[in-house]
C-alpha cells in the first residue's frame, strides 16, 4: 500500500526521469562508435636443444637448453615484445587513422596481447572502427613483431660473435703453430713409433723401479731396527724397559711409518729426477723433520746413556742380551741381503734404460707434440662449436612465434553491447527512481509510527486491514470486533448534540469505511442512528447505497432506512457554490437539527470529504463540533494531517481523538461470533 501511494503521488516525476533516461539509453544505443575486433592465436614452439660437440682428447662438450619453467616462460618474454614501443610504432606509421591517436600510448590501447594459461598459445585481440582496418592491423603487427624479433637475435648473435672471435683466431693460430712443429719433427727425425716395444719396456722399467723402492725402503727399515738393538745393548734396564714402550707409543708408530712412505716416494722419484729437482728436494726436507720429531721421541723415552743403571736387567741381564745379540745378528743379515738385492734390481735398470734410451727420447718427444696438437684442437673445436651455438642461442632467446589462426573478424560489431547498454539502462533507471523517491520522501514524507507520539491526541480505534472492504451492511465478525471498540468508546463520550464528524487529511484514508462500521456498531448497541452523506463532490456514502439524488433537485433530502435502527441522509455529487452557501448561512444546521429531532436519533455520524481537499468540511465542523479525524500509515501525509487537525481546531471543532486505519492484523486466539439475524430482527 505504501509503495502504490508513493508511486500514485509520484508517478508523473518517475515517468518523466524514466523516460529521459530510455531516450539516453537509446540514444547512446544508436550514436555510440561501432568497434570491430580481430582475433588471432599464435604458438610457441618448443624451443628445447642440446650442444653435443666431439672436442677430441678434451671430451665432450654438452649443454641442455631451457625448458619452459613458472619462473622461466618464453611467453611472458615474447608478449611484451609484442606490446613494445618499437613492434607498435612502425604499426600506427602505417595506420590510416594514425591522426586520431595524440600518442602511442594511446594508440596501444586498441591492442590486447594475452598468454593461454596451461599451454604455449598468445592470444591477440586488436580492435579497429572497421573490420578489414582490424584485420589489417592484426597482420600488420604480427610483420612488425617478427622484424623487431629479428633485429633482437642479430643483436645478440653479433655481441656474443664478437666476444668469442678474438678467442677463436689465438686458438686457430696455436693450433697451426702445434701441428706445423709435429710435422716438421717428423720429417726431421723419421722417427715411426714401436709403441708395443716402447710399453713393454716402460711397463719393465716401472715395474722394477717399484720393486726397487720396496726394497730400498725395506733396508732402511732394518738398518733402522739394528741401530735400535744397538742402543738397547747399552741402556739401563729402566730404561730399556721404557724403550720397549715405543712399540706401543702411537705417536712414534705414526712417524716411523710416515717416514717409510716419504723414503718410498723419494726412492721412486730418484728413479725419474735429479737431486734438485724442487720434488726430491722437499721430500728429503719432510724426511729431515720426520727424523728429528722421531729423534724428540727417542729421547723423551730413552734418556741419555750416562744414566744407565749399573744393574741393568738384574738377574736375567745375561739372558735379555743374548737374546739382543741374536736379534742384532739376524736384522744385521737381513739388512746386507736387501742391499745386494738392491744392486742387482739397479743394474738391471740401467740396461732397461740403456735399451729405451733411443726410443724415450724420440717418443717423448713425439708424444709431447701430439699431446699440444691434441689440447689445441680440442680447445679450437670448443670455441668453434660455442660460435655456433651462439647463433642457436640468439634464436632460443627469442624463439619465433607461429600464427595458429589467421587474424579473423566477427561481422557484428563488439561495441557497443546493447545488452550491456540496457542492463545499464535498467540499472540507471532502479537506482535513480529510487533516488527520487528517496529525495520525495525525504522532502515530503507519509505518515510513520513514530509520528503518532508528536500528534497529542488519544487513539481511539485501530482498524485492521480486511481481506474485503466493509463497506457493506454484512461484516465478517473479525472486521466488527475494531468498530465495536470504537462504539463503545464513543457512546461512554458526553458529545455535544450526540454528533460527530467523520473526516480526514486526503483521500484514501478510509473515513467511509470508519463511519460506515461505526454506525453499524453503533445501532448493534441499540442507538438509533442517522448516517449523513456530507461529502457534496463525490457522495460515496450515497453511491453506496444506490441513493444518490440528483445534482439539478432543488428538494432537501430526506432520510432513508437502510436497516432498523440505521438511516441514511444521502446527498447529490458535484455540488459546489450552493453548499458552500448552505453551510455557510446556517442553512445546513438548521436543516440537521430538524432531521434529528423529526427522526428521534441517537447519533448523527456525518461522512465528509477531506479537509484539504475542500472549503466546506471545516464550516461543517463548527456545525457538527466533534470530529474524529480518520489517519492511515503510508497512505496519509504527515504535514497534511497536522494542517488538518490545525484547521480543525482554527474552527473550533472538538478533535475526540484519532482513528488509525489500515493497520497489520494480528491473529486472535478467540473471536466471539453472533447470530445476525438476531441483530438485525
Amino acid at each position: 500500500m505504501k509503495v502504490s501511494a508513493i508511486i500514485q503521488r509520484l508517478w508523473l516525476p518517475l515517468l518523466g526521469l524514466n523516460g529521459v533516461i530510455v531516450g539516453s539509453v537509446i540514444m547512446i544505443a544508436t550514436f555510440s562508435q561501432k568497434t570491430w575486433t580481430a582475433n588471432a592465436q599464435l604458438i610457441l614452439p618448443d624451443t628445447t636443444t642440446n650442444l653435443d660437440a666431439s672436442l677430441g682428447t678434451l671430451g665432450q662438450l654438452k649443454e641442455q637448453g631451457v625448458a619452459f619453467t613458472n619462473e622461466l616462460n618464453p611467453l611472458k618474454v615474447l608478449t611484451s615484445i609484442i606490446t613494445s614501443d618499437d613492434a607498435i610504432r612502425p604499426v600506427l606509421l602505417s595506420d590510416p587513422e594514425k591522426d586520431k591517436f595524440r600518442s602511442l600510448s594511446s594508440y596501444k590501447k586498441l591492442f590486447k596481447v594475452k598468454p593461454t594459461d596451461q599451454s604455449t598459445n598468445i592470444q591477440l585481440q586488436v580492435t579497429a572502427s572497421e573490420p578489414e582496418l582490424a584485420k589489417q592491423r592484426a597482420k600488420r603487427l604480427i610483420e612488425s613483431y617478427q622484424e623487431r624479433l629479428n633485429e633482437l637475435r642479430q643483436g645478440t648473435a653479433n655481441a656474443r660473435e664478437q666476444f668469442t672471435q678474438r678467442q677463436l683466431k689465438d686458438a686457430e693460430r696455436n693450433l697451426q703453430l702445434v701441428k706445423s712443429k709435429l710435422a716438421q719433427f717428423k720429417k726431421s727425425t723419421g722417427f715411426v713409433s714401436d709403441e708395443e716395444q716402447t710399453k713393454n719396456l716402460v711397463t719393465a722399467i716401472n715395474t722394477l723401479r717399484t720393486t726397487q723402492t720396496d726394497v730400498l725402503a725395506q733396508a732402511k727399515a732394518t738398518a733402522t731396527r739394528s741401530q735400535e738393538l744397538s742402543r738397547t745393548l747399552g741402556m739401563a734396564p729402566q730404561q730399556a724397559i721404557n724403550s720397549l714402550r715405543l712399540s706401543e707409543n702411537k705417536e712414534y708408530q705414526a712417524l716411523r711409518q710416515k717416514l717409510t712412505e716419504v723414503n718410498t716416494e723419494i726412492a721412486v722419484n730418484r728413479g725419474t729426477l735429479t737431486e734438485e729437482h724442487p720434488t726430491v728436494r722437499a721430500l728429503l726436507q719432510q724426511r729431515q723433520k720426520l727424523l728429528m720429531a722421531l729423534n724428540r721421541q727417542l729421547n723423551a723415552v730413552v734418556p741419555s746413556a750416562d744414566g744407565i743403571d749399573a744393574n741393568f736387567g738384574g738377574n736375567n741381564f745375561k739372558d735379555a742380551t743374548i737374546e739382543l745379540i741374536a736379534q742384532l745378528i739376524q736384522v744385521e743379515s737381513e739388512s746386507k741381503g736387501l742391499q745386494q738385492q738392491v744392486l742387482i734390481i739397479q743394474n738391471k735398470l740401467e740396461r732397461l734404460q740403456t735399451e729405451l734410451k733411443n726410443i724415450s727420447t724420440l717418443q717423448a718427444q713425439l708424444l709431447d707434440l701430439q699431446r699440444q696438437y691434441d689440447i689445441a684442437e680440442g680447445v679450437y673445436k670448443g670455441i668453434v662449436a660455442q660460435l655456433e651455438q651462439s647463433k642457436i642461442a640468439a634464436f632460443n632467446a627469442y624463439p619465433n612465434l607461429q600464427v595458429l589462426d589467421q587474424p579473423t573478424v566477427d561481422p557484428k560489431p563488439t561495441s557497443p553491447k546493447k545488452s550491456l547498454i540496457a542492463i545499464g539502462g535498467i540499472l540507471t533507471s532502479v537506482f535513480a527512481s529510487l533516488a527520487l523517491i528517496l529525495f520525495s520522501e525525504s522532502r515530503n514524507p507519509l505518515l510513520k509510527q513514530k509520528d503518532l507520539q508528536d500528534i497529542e491526541l488519544p487513539l481511539l480505534a485501530r482498524i485492521p486491514i480486511f481481506k474485503s472492504a466493509p463497506l457493506g451492511l454484512t461484516m465478517e465478525s473479525d472486521a466488527q470486533i475494531p468498530f465495536q471498540r470504537l462504539a463503545s468508546t464513543i457512546s461512554l463520550m458526553s458529545l455535544e448534540n450526540h454528533r460527530l464528524m467523520v473526516t480526514s487529511s486526503t483521500a484514501g484514508e478510509g473515513k467511509t469505511t470508519v463511519t460506515l462500521g461505526l454506525a453499524k456498531a453503533l445501532m448493534v448497541l441499540g442507538f438509533r442512528v442517522l448516517m449523513v452523506d456530507g461529502d457534496f463532490r463525490k457522495a460515496k456514502l450515497s453511491r453506496q447505497f444506490g441513493h444518490v439524488m440528483h445534482p439539478q433537485s432543488n428538494d432537501l433530502p430526506q432520510p432513508m432506512q437502510i436497516s432498523p435502527g440505521l438511516d441514511i441522509l444521502p446527498t447529490a455529487p458535484n455540488q459546489n457554490n450552493k453548499v458552500m452557501e448552505f453551510v455557510a448561512r446556517g442553512g445546513f444546521e438548521k436543516y440537521l437539527n430538524t432531521i434529528q429531532t423529526n427522526g428521534n436519533y441517537d447519533y448523527v455520524i456525518v461522512d465528509t470529504a477531506p479537509v484539504t481537499s475542500t472549503s466546506e468540511t471545516a464550516l461543517m465542523a463548527k456545525v457538527i463540533a466533534n470530529v474524529l479525524p480518520v489517519i492511515r500509515l503510508g497512505i496519509s501525509d504527515r504535514y497534511m494531517v497536522q494542517e488538518t487537525i490545525e484547521q480543525l481546531m482554527r474552527h473550533n471543532a472538538n478533535i475526540i481523538g484519532l482513528a488509525l486505519n489500515g493497520i497489520e492484523q494480528r491473529s486472535e486466539g478467540y473471536i466471539y461470533k453472533h447470530d445476525s439475524s438476531q441483530v438485525n430482527s
